[in-house]
This record gives structure tokens, sequence and C-alpha cells, in this order.
């Protein structure tokens, strides 16, 4: 049964709705690294709830949290399951997800989506770009130091060369038109050599040309005179956040709800929708007619089941009979011989 967990609070894009879907039997939220779903926000706890299976239906259990765990306005008991309904709203400290149940294919690669939410999450919270927390290449030695580019749409492959028609374009005599290329997944990026015909220097070796190197934050390359460094301050924000203990909320402490879903929820026939501002939408639907029962009928049919035997119990005895009887003729012509 697929899940999808949608941000709806503190979205890395005003605006637009975040989510990734989950087909396992148990989908782990909190602030922690090895979290299904990561929310880097200091009220969540590092394992702070999780969605589980259960038969056919979909629970929500608190996991032991500092702030607890919320479905609309009502806490949740610590390791007590909940029933989830598609469009339920589910409160994790300060942080609110939308639940949605429905036939969806599950989202590719679930950790690195997660960790690329997380990441988008900490820059915007901390300040986005003006603070240079967004994920970049920069050139920090060499004829092209101080350019850079901006590696913050994963899995965009951003080509290095000496060509006009690249994404990041360098002025070394000694590179290819199309030199190398820098593919951002997660917290880290993938640099791989496309054939140059000097290659790309990675401390005392040349980048392969059939494979990625994975560079982490901090990591540089060369390419001719110019030296390269993958650069992620939202990285070190974000374990910063991880490591850091639990936020304790007041207990009058407000926390604003999300406006209602701008995306119509449409759940299976079989499932209803419980909207976040009250009952579920399953209540206006019209009650099907019950078919009467008549008890008179039924006492008339069975009065006339009275004792007494009927045609077929009859037609059964004569039927015995003349088995029984063709039974013992055989037996006297089998003696008398």
């Amino acid at each position: 049964m697929a899940v999808t967990l949608v941000l709806r609070s503190r979205s890395p894009n005003e605006g637009e709705e975040t989510g990734v879907t989950f087909d396992q039997p148990r989908v782990v939220i909190g602030r922690g690294d090895g979290c299904d779903f990561r929310l880097p926000d200091p009220s969540v706890s590092h394992r702070h709830a999780s969605v589980r299976q259960r038969g056919t239906e979909l629970v929500v259990v608190d996991e032991g949290s500092t702030n607890g765990t919320f479905l609309g306005t009502t806490r949740l008991h610590v390791h007590t399951p909940t029933v989830l309904r598609h469009g339920s709203m589910v409160r994790l400290g300060k942080v609110w997800l939308e639940v949605r149940i429905e036939a969806s294919l599950p989202t590719a690669q679930p950790m690195l989506v997660t960790k690329d939410l997380a990441l988008a999450m900490v820059a915007r919270v901390l300040g986005d770009e003006e603070e240079g927390l967004t994920p970049r290449l920069v050139v920090v030695d060499g004829p092209d130091a101080g350019k850079e580019v901006s590696l913050a749409d994963a899995d965009r492959a951003i080509v290095i060369g000496r060509g006009r028609d690249v994404d990041f374009p360098i002025d070394v005599s000694d590179a290819s038109r199309r030199h190398a290329r820098v593919v951002r997944r997660g917290e880290s990026a993938l640099l791989r050599d496309l054939g140059s015909r000097n290659g790309t220097q990675i401390g005392d070796e040349l980048a392969p040309v059939d494979s990625d190197t994975v560079l982490r934050p901090g990591d540089s390359f060369e390419i001719g005179p110019d030296v390269f460094v993958f650069e992620f301050p939202a990285v070190e924000a974000l374990r910063q956040i991880e490591a850091a203990e639990d936020e304790l909320l007041k207990p009058d402490e407000a926390i604003e709800k999300p406006p209602k879903s701008s995306v119509e929820l449409t759940p299976p026939p079989s499932i209803d929708v419980e909207s976040a501002n009250g009952p579920s939408s399953a209540e206006s639907l019209p009650t099907p007619n019950p078919v009467p029962v008549r008890p008179r009928n039924l006492r008339r049919r069975v009065a006339k089941r009275g004792p007494g035997w009927g045609k077929t119990d009859v037609l059964i005895v004569v039927l015995a009979l003349a088995v029984l009887a063709i039974s013992a003729i055989g037996l006297f012509w089998l003696f008398r011989t």
C-alpha cells in the first residue's frame, strides 16, 4: 500500500507541495540521519514517529517524541497505533504533514529525495542563497578563480569545458570543449571525465572516464590550472541541527495549521477522506435504503412445514425399499445355486 507524505509547512518552495511516496511496511519520520522521511526542525525528535501497515490499514505511531505527535488537534498516546485516512493532517513538533493513501508509484531513491528535501528546508529557513547555503561548484585558483555555478537542482548535469555551449565555460587552453560533468546527488556530487584530452585530476590520479567519482563537500579537482571545490554549507548546518537537543515547545504554544490543500484529493472508493477541518467527506454520501424484512411471511412459510410426510419423503422411502428387495432376491438366487 503506497503512502505519500506531503510537507505542508516549512516547504522549500512557497506555493508548491513537496511529497515523497513510499511503498514499504514502515516509514520512520524524524530529524535523525537514519530516518526515511527527514524533518530538520529542532522541535522534531531524532526518531519522532512512524507510519506502519497494519493489515489493510495504515497507522501512525508516536515513537516517544519530546513534543508529541498530533492527528489534527489530538495528541496521540505514545506507542499507540492510530488509524490514518486519506488526507489526514499529522503534526510532529512544529511541522505539519499531509498523508495521502492512493494508488501511485513509489518515489525512486527516496533516501536521496528526502535528503535533498531536508537540505532545501535548511537553506530556506536559514536564509537560502543570501547566506550562501545552496550547493555550488567554485573555482578557487587558476585563470577562472572566483567563478562558480549553482548545483541547487539535484540530478542536473553541469558540463564544464572550453566550449560556448557548456554550463560552466572556463578559460583554460588545455581543457577540452566538453571536458567534465558534475551531477549533484543528495549531499554529494558525482564527477565524470567526458573523455577529455588532458584528463581531470583528483589528487594524484586522473578521474575515470567510464565511471563516476563521488565528491563530498570540501573535495576538489583540477582541470589544467583551474582548481574546483564542491561547497555545500547547508550540509554542515543540517548536521548541527541533527546533533542538537530537542527544542521543548511550551504547552500553550500555538502552532499554525496550514491552509487546505490546493490539490484535489481523490481517495480510492473504499477509503474515507478525513478533512482537516472536521468529519470525513464520506458522511455526505447518501445512505442506501435498507430492504424491509417481512417476518409475517416467514412465519407462514414455517407454519406450512408441520409434522407429516411430503411427496419427496415418500419417494425416497419407496426407492430404498426397492433397493432392499432387489438385494434380497439376488442373495436368494446366489445361495440356491
